[in-house]
């Protein structure tokens, strides 16, 4: 348990949830959001340009307005073919000002909708007051950003979380060079069916590990895909995301992110970094919680927050590794093994 001195909020922490996909950080970012001083940014970091999200070169204010505004062509992808998504949270179907089949802009897939129950309203001042802003870094604007943010909504630390975070830790700490991280982590084979299941991962990572349709057809040899192409009903991406391919892709894919994150999480200063079971998590919420809030110096018994994060534990979750088959239970497990055993699992 990393010391630090107890109930003395501290406005100069940069604070981060980091994981895996599916890894259970969506909960624990709900369960912080209960403490009244902390504004639970969720999917921020994960879904804005890899080419420019942790660049040092100055941005205007319009310019770091339409990065983060941007759409995200996998979501995008996924609503147009009538996926629901957990993590997206835009009031579709006639309440927000975007249909499922308009390129949403990225701070509406998640963050802003989980602020308030006026996410376009919100977007329209949040967006006004980024293109106020000077030129300056993107670490600036981030937290020019997010001050805003927690000024509107009265709250005075900020917690980003995003899905997959875990795989651009260095970047983070390279950008917030006082962060604190929390790693929260969760059993492999888990996570990875549970991403399997989820159509925003299933996408992408057959993409990046041309794993083989139900037919057996590997993805590379389907036909030129467009993410940004209108659905047919047989087109490449659509076929993808009917399928279920074997557990294994997934689980390289969180073993991949786990052996990436590590290696970061290790170059940071141990006081830096508190890590987390899922698992231990749900089994003894109030205990965690307690940790959490005195390793990112929160205040801990303010109005009666712990409890009321405890109370969105909704039991053990539903596992899926036991109803695999031997043979493609022992492939998924070979793949996640690397990063089990970094993780002491």
């Amino acid at each position: 348990m990393v010391s630090v001195r107890p109930n003395s909020p501290n406005n100069s922490i940069d604070r981060f949830i980091v994981g895996t996909g599916r890894c259970g950080s969506t909960l624990m970012s709900r369960m912080l959001g209960e403490h009244p001083d902390v504004l639970s940014l969720f999917e921020f970091f994960t879904g804005l340009d890899w080419d420019r999200r942790f660049t040092s070169e100055p941005m205007s204010g319009r310019e770091f307005r339409d990065m983060v505004s941007a759409e995200q062509p996998v979501v995008t992808a996924v609503l147009r073919r009538g996926y629901e998504v957990s993590e997206i949270t835009y009031p579709f179907d006639g309440v927000g000002r975007y249909q499922r089949d308009d390129p949403l802009p990225w701070i509406l897939v998640s963050m802003l909708p989980r602020l308030g129950d006026d996410p376009d309203a919100l977007y329209e001042q949040l967006t006004a007051e980024l293109d106020s802003a000077p030129s300056l870094a993107p670490v600036d604007h981030y937290r020019r950003m997010f001050e805003w943010l927690g000024r509107r909504f009265g709250r005075r630390h900020w917690i980003e979380r995003s899905g997959s975070s875990v795989e651009y830790a260095d970047e983070l700490a390279r950008l917030f060079p006082n962060a604190r991280f929390v790693h929260l982590h969760r059993d492999g084979a888990e996570t990875a069916l549970s991403m399997r299941e989820h159509h925003a991962y299933r996408l992408p990572i057959c993409l990046l590990y041309d794993a083989p349709l139900d037919d057996g057809t590997p993805v590379s040899e389907l036909p030129a895909l467009d993410v940004n192409a209108a659905p047919t009903g047989d087109d490449p991406v659509t076929r993808i995301l009917q399928s279920r391919p074997p557990g294994e892709y997934f689980g390289r894919y969180w073993n991949d992110q786990i052996v990436k994150g590590m290696a970061a999480l290790d170059g940071i200063a141990e006081e830096r970094v508190l890590s987390v079971a899922f698992e231990e998590l749900i089994g003894n919420p109030k205990r965690w919680l307690s940790d959490i809030a005195e390793f990112f110096e929160l205040e801990r018994e303010s109005d009666g927050w712990i409890e009321k994060g405890a109370a969105l534990v909704r039991g053990v979750v539903p596992t899926r590794a036991d109803e695999l088959s031997r043979d493609e239970y022992e492939r998924l497990i070979d793949a996640c093994a690397p990063g089990s055993r970094l993780l002491g699992r």
